[in-house]
């Protein structure tokens, strides 16, 4: 009886163990893999992407890849989610929950400016492939509809604060406002002044003036 109860006891123990090994092993495995996923869509586009010669670099088969992202489109939403992690992008939660109107635009605003500073090139690569690739590109809408819904959620709040009157409507303020936070216009303003951070100082007051109406 003591022998069967030290077995199940050493029984319960290992198999925690076990699976937490099994858990550390595909964090290891997925991050290996976003990191090959990231250097080839560099390189080649994603239409030129190839399951059989991403598992080969990653030290994976193939199999792995489907068991871990399903497809191709789970492997570029995990991409894109690492990539929202590493810029930041976790701090649009507490921004949206901001009391003051004028503080949620501003800090709306710097996420996004410092989001697409970060890594300017893969941005600009993630945005030229979106225009070519239709899979790829929905990928990158349904990021782009995220952000609509936050600028939304800002000029309502600026929209309560500052009551009836304004010279632009709901509508077109989310419109401008969506507009002047895309990488499109923060990329084009960086490259006209010659410096992400000249960029980045001058975006809020362009975005201020232009929702205003002036």
């Amino acid at each position: 009886m003591i022998a069967f109860v030290g077995r199940t006891k050493a029984r319960g123990c290992k198999r925690p163990y076990s699976l937490g090994k099994r858990l550390e092993q595909s964090d290891q495995k997925r991050t290996k893999i976003l990191a090959v996923l990231r250097k080839q869509l560099e390189a080649k586009g994603f239409s030129n992407l190839a399951l059989d010669d991403l598992a080969r670099e990653s030290g994976v088969t193939r199999q792995t890849i489907y068991n871990l992202f399903s497809n191709k489109t789970g492997l570029l939403e995990a991409l894109f989610d690492q990539i929202a992690r590493e810029g930041g992008m976790e701090r649009m939660r507490e921004v949206m929950q901001t009391a003051n109107p004028e503080a949620m635009l501003v800090h709306f605003i710097e996420i996004f400016t410092t989001f697409w500073a970060k890594d300017r090139l893969l941005m600009r690569r993630i945005h030229g492939i979106a225009a070519i690739d239709p899979e790829f590109g929905a990928v990158v809408e349904a990021r782009n509809q995220r952000r609509i819904f936050a600028a939304t959620r800002v000029i309502e709040m600026l929209n309560r604060r500052s009551g009836a009157g304004e010279s632009l409507g709901k509508d077109a303020r989310i419109a401008i406002l969506h507009a002047l936070t895309s990488f499109e216009f923060f990329d084009a303003l960086a490259t006209s002044k010659g410096s992400v951070d000249e960029a980045a100082h001058l975006l809020p007051g362009i975005v201020e003036r232009a929702i205003n109406g002036k």
